[in-house]
């Protein structure tokens, strides 16, 4: 009996991806745990296991196929034999328009493949029902946007966020109104929603003369580094604590944790702990002495956490960064954060991390020291209820019983999300961090 196999969703966000290429081809004998086709996501390339044995016996969806929705009829499995012209007891989805190939990180892990039918792409609609998310509806309903109108780009036809902003930045009339004295208000919000989304991109270019710029498109992780950011902005209210730590006692320790190194056969040293290894060792801890504040915010209750698991900022070639995550980091020495780190590291910029290594965590380091910069505030990433930004090291002149003196100071600031996190709280963990580093033998205790 043939076998639909299903575009996977290979993340809890994942809506559709790009089916990069196949490593199977049609008549090829596929076995249980067989890998058929690499799909790329938003942050990682994903190899797509077989859990059925058969033959490979159509292709739908070619190689280099991009926007393919999550449920969508890739391939069919038949026995040997079968005659298969279409999918088995599954209604294809309807093309997604082109879009330029993601530039993202890969990752090596297997996701199962759902082997059931596919749920149909579309299903008719009642003309009096829409299928939309509730926040698409509630972005139609302030702008005055009749959703009927709209094509959907979610799953199955679902109109989501992004279509109501596309549509509202499109400038798409509004629905019309049922009185005509609410015309100015419908009107009113439209433009303030308009506002709230920025100027549409006809409108944006019109503003440069033609030729004067090159027009890069925006690749899937921009596109995702976009949006979770900038609702972070609109919906966690943040505030930021600095503080300036003194860390000569830190660089001499770091000093004597590195020559303690084993080294390998060419002499080489088979770890060096930097800084930022042990900022997180110090942000982890303190969290362990505040764990107040090692918590999630969410609407039905707060989620206070064991352990301290601390996503770290890592920078991709080209552009566009990731967040790997040490779970656990308090219970680290510093050599394995250090080798941590560096696999993390390697394993990001050859784009092969797996989505469990970069999703999830309670809190977050983002380091610009070492580009020169002194002090910066980084954006929460959820469901991070906090994220330290961490400037360079350099030497100040400080007040020490009375005298002035050179020290080497390094300015950190903390950004909490004040639902979860408020001000004492949030005093109380940066003081914490503060006393760990500048008094760094409590990372090795």
């Amino acid at each position: 009996m043939a076998v639909n196999i299903l575009m996977p969703a290979l993340s809890p966000t994942m809506e559709k991806g790009n089916l990069a290429k196949w490593l199977k081809k049609e008549g090829d004998t596929v076995k249980s745990g067989d890998v058929l086709a690499e799909i790329e996501t938003d942050k990682a390339t994903m190899e797509v296991e077989a859990v059925d044995e058969g033959i490979l016996a159509k292709i739908i969806v070619p190689a280099g196929t991009n926007d393919v929705m999550v449920n969508e009829v890739i391939a069919i499995i038949a026995a040997e034999g079968e005659n298969v012209s279409a999918p088995a007891a599954a209604t294809k989805a309807p093309a997604a328009p082109a879009a330029t190939p993601a530039v993202t990180p890969a990752a090596s892990a297997a996701a199962p493949v759902p082997v059931t039918a596919a749920v149909p792409a579309s299903a008719p609609r009642n003309d009096a029902r829409v299928f939309a998310s509730p926040l698409a509806k509630r972005l139609a309903k302030e702008a005055g946007l009749d959703l009927s109108g709209l094509t959907g780009s979610g799953p199955h036809g679902r109109v989501v966020e992004r279509d109501v902003r596309q549509a509202i930045a499109g400038g798409v009339a509004p629905k019309a109104s049922a009185s005509s004295s609410s015309a100015p208000q419908t009107a009113a919000v439209s433009q303030a929603t308009a506002m709230a989304t920025g100027p549409s991109d006809a409108a944006t270019k019109a503003m440069f003369a033609a030729g004067s710029y090159d027009e890069i498109p925006h690749d899937g992780m921009r596109k995702t580094i976009a949006r979770r950011l900038t609702e972070a902005r609109q919906t966690i209210p943040q505030f930021y604590l600095t503080v300036d730590c003194e860390i000569d006692a830190l660089l001499k320790l770091r000093e004597q944790v590195n020559a303690a190194s084993p080294k390998d056969k060419e002499g080489k040293p088979l770890w060096k702990v930097s800084v930022n290894d042990m900022v997180i060792k110090a942000l982890a801890c303190a969290l362990m002495r505040v764990p107040d504040a090692n918590v999630t915010w969410t609407e039905g209750a707060m989620l206070k956490h064991h352990h301290a698991d601390v996503g770290v900022a890592v920078a991709l070639p080209g552009n566009g960064l990731i967040t790997p995550i040490l779970r656990k980091a308090e219970t680290m020495p510093l050599s394995a954060i250090a080798l941590g780190m560096k696999d993390f590291a390697a394993r990001a910029k050859s784009r092969k991390l797996k989505p469990e290594e970069y999703q999830g965590g309670t809190t977050a380091v983002s380091n610009l020291g070492m580009f020169g910069i002194k002090d910066f505030t980084a954006v929460i990433n959820p469901p991070h209820a906090t994220i330290l930004a961490v400037g360079g090291g350099e030497q100040r002149p400080v007040v020490k019983n009375g005298a002035l003196a050179i020290a080497t100071v390094m300015s950190i600031t903390l950004s909490c999300d004040h639902r979860a996190v408020d001000g004492a709280l949030g005093a109380q963990l940066i003081s914490e961090i503060k006393t760990i580093i500048e008094h760094p033998m409590s990372m090795l205790v």
